[in-house]
């Protein structure tokens, strides 16, 4: 499965949007974190296996666009069910832009690269390996670490928000969520709102690939740019930066 050329742009674009639209006093800083990380912002995938989910390029910010939407959804089911929402919109979609920023690299080099062992590509499907020069950090602590190396201010919501959105899939996570006191329980209910919408957007995308699997032409992209020409690399993206 892969994106054209136009779909790739057009993600960038909802999702440059999306911060104008939610983001309020820190716009001018994300807009500019963005455009420094440049390329490999807008061309990173979102996981290195085919299976998982939206490992090809441009992957990260369609699978982005998509938790955000989710999210916030998600936070007007909540509330309608009777829930409590205790925290802004604008906090919700900035833990969701970011929830998964680490997946980017360290803000200079890449997280995942290509893979270049093809059986490894043929077995397990895996199309891209993690960088061995990167410092090992988890996800979510990589992307907190990248916004605060562009000086971007996170509240505490937003922090526990893109800490946590991996739930009780990540060990790391079992002090936030297993405890005897009612004290310590999670009391701020975007944790559980955003790891939904990242559950269920990565759910979709596993979808998306399994009908398109065995196709030449996947369905989630052909309806949106059927004459488009496939991006399946980096290279010469030039010519679809010039557009931004």
């Amino acid at each position: 499965m892969s994106l054209s050329a136009e779909k790739i742009l057009s993600n960038f674009e909802k999702h440059q949007k999306i911060v104008k639209t939610y983001i309020g006093d820190r716009q001018e800083q994300v807009l500019s974190m963005i455009n420094a990380l440049g390329e490999n912002y807008i061309m990173s995938p979102a996981s290195s296996k085919t299976w998982y989910h939206s490992a090809f390029p441009g992957g990260y910010v369609d699978h982005v666009n998509r938790v955000v939407e989710y999210a916030v959804k998600q936070m007007r089911l909540y509330q309608e069910m009777g829930g409590t929402i205790d925290f802004t919109e604008e906090e919700l979609v900035f833990a969701a832009l970011f929830h998964d920023l680490g997946k980017i690299g360290d803000g200079e080099r890449p997280n995942y690269v290509p893979q270049t062992d093809k059986w490894r590509q043929d077995k397990l499907s895996e199309m891209y390996t993690y960088n061995p020069d990167l410092d090992f950090m988890l996800i979510p602590d990589r992307s907190l670490f990248i916004l605060q190396k562009f000086g971007i201010k996170v509240s505490q919501k937003e922090f526990l928000g893109i800490r946590l959105h991996d739930g009780v899939f990540d060990k790391a996570n079992e002090a936030y969520f297993f405890s005897n006191m009612e004290s310590s329980r999670q009391k701020t209910s975007i944790i559980s709102i955003l790891h939904s919408a990242d559950f269920l957007a990565s759910k979709v995308e596993y979808d998306m690939w399994k009908d398109n699997s065995g196709s030449s032409e996947p369905k989630v992209v052909k309806s949106a740019a059927s004459t488009g020409k496939r991006v399946n690399s980096s290279e010469g993206l030039g010519n679809l930066l010039k557009n931004l």
